[in-house]
């Protein structure tokens, strides 16, 4: 994640980068930070991934323009105090760490958009999470969940949700109500039944792969899936859909036939899928849904 990179035995590169777009690189060495970081004025992305941090200095608090902060890969217990106190902070990544909870805290980050906590272990939904109305992408794969809080309905601004790779054993109620979200990947669970998703028409992409199920879930036909018998659901149902066209056509030619002049209007046939991840705010600068699991948005 992020631009970080290694230097050497021991040594690593954290990357900023300033309003204009203007970007400094420093070593880490050992897991500290250089001290010239906290120096640097207007930081607004900040790439420490890798970088064998175990703890954060309380001086990242200071770094209030902050918008992006990549704290992936390395050995973190916990989440530092001074990661809560940056007001601006949208796209925080904490993947792969040694995370088992957040703290109250963390609510205070209302401004965050997108989060990624993938490899680390989470055996409960962090409660603070639901104090957060901004949140539009949440990345939870690889961790030890195996229920949802009953308030994750709440998070109305969520569209993507990557749950792969943790514990569940029967499909979160919890989704159901959850109509606005438009990638859900409960791939590597084992779930062996799910319920009828044909409700969740904003649903583009449903993954549910490698989980012990019979058939492929009900979904609406512009929802696309992956998983075992994905493909040829899919096309069964694309030539049904085609078929219900047909007599449309029909009429149409019929139509044409006696009315001379009759400009032909091309029937619409839903397509297998809907636009993925679309960002809905023009003004925002890097697109929370673009990745696909395990690929964050921001490389």
């Amino acid at each position: 994640m992020g631009s970080g990179g290694s230097s050497g035995r021991g040594t690593r590169l954290a990357s900023a980068e300033g309003p204009e777009g203007t970007e400094q690189r420093l070593e880490v060495r050992k897991g500290k930070v250089p001290e010239a970081l906290w120096a640097l004025r207007g930081v607004q992305k900040l790439y420490l991934s890798g970088a064998g941090l175990r703890e954060v200095p309380a001086e990242l608090g200071a770094l209030r323009h902050l918008r992006t902060l990549a704290l992936d890969g390395n050995e973190l217990m916990e989440v530092p105090e001074a990661l809560c106190q940056l007001p601006r902070l949208a796209h925080l990544y904490l993947g792969r760490n040694g995370l088992q909870w957040l703290p109250a805290a963390f609510a205070r980050l209302q401004s965050l958009r997108c989060l990624w906590l993938e490899g680390n272990f989470f055996a409960h939904f962090p409660r603070a999470l639901l104090r957060l109305p901004e949140l539009r992408s949440l990345q939870l794969g690889d961790n030890r969940l195996a229920r949802l809080p009953a308030g994750l309905p709440g998070l109305g601004s969520l569209r993507g949700l990557w749950l792969y790779g943790n514990r569940f054993t029967e499909f979160p109620p919890a989704l159901l109500l959850m109509g606005q979200l438009r990638v859900l990947d409960l791939d590597r669970n084992r779930i062996a039944a799910f319920p009828d998703l044909s409700a969740l028409t904003n649903l583009c992409l449903l993954s549910y792969d490698h989980n012990p199920v019979q058939q492929p879930p009900t979904v609406a036909d512009a929802t696309r899936l992956v998983g075992e018998g994905a493909q040829e659901f899919m096309e069964e149902r694309q030539q049904r859909l085609q078929s219900l066209q047909n007599p449309e056509e029909e009429e149409e030619e019929e139509g044409e036939e006696q009315e001379e002049g009759a400009t032909e209007v091309p029937p619409v046939v839903p397509e297998d899928g809907c636009p993925l991840l679309e960002e809905e705010e023009e003004e925002e600068e890097e697109g929370d849904f673009v990745a696909l699991p395990g690929s964050p948005g921001e490389m």
